[in-house]
């Protein structure tokens, strides 16, 4: 299990380099499947040039950046096909429904859970958490993104606390779900 929650995607450096050594390999190699289906609203979409650039930033190639918005499911073999899953933000609920409606909420589970490696960016991080009915329930508990002051940097005790504040410059990065949970920047 390889995942990492974040308000802004890979808005530091720290961020950046934890993500590259997460996905040890060569980051030119790397298959990333891209999904800005949650960007329904002008403020999100114009984000999502943004979130593009956290990928090619990290030196994942353009031409293995496949942008994908949820219009039907994908089955495991598929997905598998991808070394990374990026989830833009923008409205949580619909983002959710669409994954929910397509069966692909099964299926990123499923990958998640076959160390495939996902990263959320706040809606794309908040369907994880229990803030709104239907989740993948992947955290047990509220998770707050955005915030002016979030959670200490260092690992993470379990079980989880009600509520996790991640501010845009930190990340919640969880491996071996419970044992292995780490807030990565401030």
């Amino acid at each position: 299990m390889r995942v990492l929650l974040t308000s802004a995607g890979l808005e530091t450096e720290e961020i950046q380099d934890f993500l590259m050594k997460l996905m040890n390999m060569d980051m030119t190699l790397v298959k990333a499947l891209f999904i800005p289906t949650a960007a329904v609203d002008a403020d999100a979409i114009a984000v999502l040039p943004k979130c593009m650039n956290d990928l090619l930033k990290c030196g994942i190639q353009n031409q293995n950046i496949k942008v994908y918005d949820l219009h039907k499911g994908m089955d495991i073999a598929e997905l598998q096909q991808y070394d990374m899953v990026y989830l833009c933000g923008g409205k949580t609920q619909y983002l959710l429904q669409r994954m929910n409606e397509t069966g692909f909420n099964n299926t990123l589970m499923e990958y998640i859970h076959s160390d495939g490696v996902v990263v959320g960016v706040s809606a794309g991080s908040i369907i994880f958490a229990n803030n709104i009915p239907g989740n993948l329930g992947l955290i047990d508990t509220k998770l707050d993104v955005h915030c002016a002051e979030g959670e200490m940097r260092g690992k993470v005790a379990y079980p989880l606390k009600d509520n996790m504040r991640l501010t845009n410059t930190c990340a919640l990065a969880i491996r071996n779900f419970p044992y292995d949970l780490e807030i990565i920047g401030e």
